[in-house]
């Protein structure tokens, strides 16, 4: 049978959220109460859930998951688990934390074999931070030349010095009158 239209199948691959991201510890896969966690960190987000998953390859096997330096970032500290296919524990983060990261450490074996999951907590940027490293800072524009307040100002510090020594008037007349026409100048060539 031959179909006249052409018929195919799209399929998209999709990175969940965050709140939905997964870290899979199996127990008992390479030998009895042998837990491997993975190389790279979980990394999860403020105000979110970290999901671990334990897979049990092997005989049911009672683990034990605690934190000692997670006090800032989540209320969770200790949770004893009896493991007999998988299980799924929820870590729920706080909403206002600061960046940083944490160790759960996952006993089996009652001690016998120990391992350490690090988890990297990040801060989502407010909308008002995203605007604002969007946005390129203001800079001052560099001219070639010497602005011309400071030539004025040169010249009324000259005329100034000048009548200091020789007590003519004109000299600090001359001096006031070349400091208000630099500042008149910029003022007016703001606007």
């Amino acid at each position: 049978m031959h179909l006249l239209l052409p018929v195919g199948l799209l399929a998209i691959a999709d990175n969940p959220p965050a709140e939905e991201m997964m870290t899979e510890i199996y127990l008992n896969r390479s030998g009895i109460n042998t837990i491997e966690v993975p190389r790279q960190n979980a990394h999860v987000e403020c105000g979110s859930s970290l999901r671990i998953r334990f897979v049990n390859r092997g005989a049911p096997i009672h683990i034990t998951a605690t934190t000692s330096n997670a006090g800032m970032f989540t209320d969770f500290f200790h949770e004893n688990m009896y493991v007999i296919d998988e299980v799924v524990l929820g870590i729920p983060l706080r909403k206002e934390c600061a960046p940083g990261f944490f160790d759960i450490d996952i006993i089996a074996g009652y001690g016998a074999m120990k391992a350490a999951l690090r988890v990297e907590v990040m801060v989502k940027p407010s909308r008002g931070e995203q605007a604002l490293k969007k946005e390129p800072p203001v800079q001052p524009e560099a001219h070639g030349r010497p602005h011309l307040l400071m030539v004025a100002m040169a010249i009324g510090l000259i005329l100034y010095s000048t009548w200091y020594y020789t007590k003519m008037e004109i000299f600090n007349i001359a001096a006031f009158i070349a400091l208000i026409v630099g500042a008149l100048f910029v003022w007016y060539r703001q606007t």
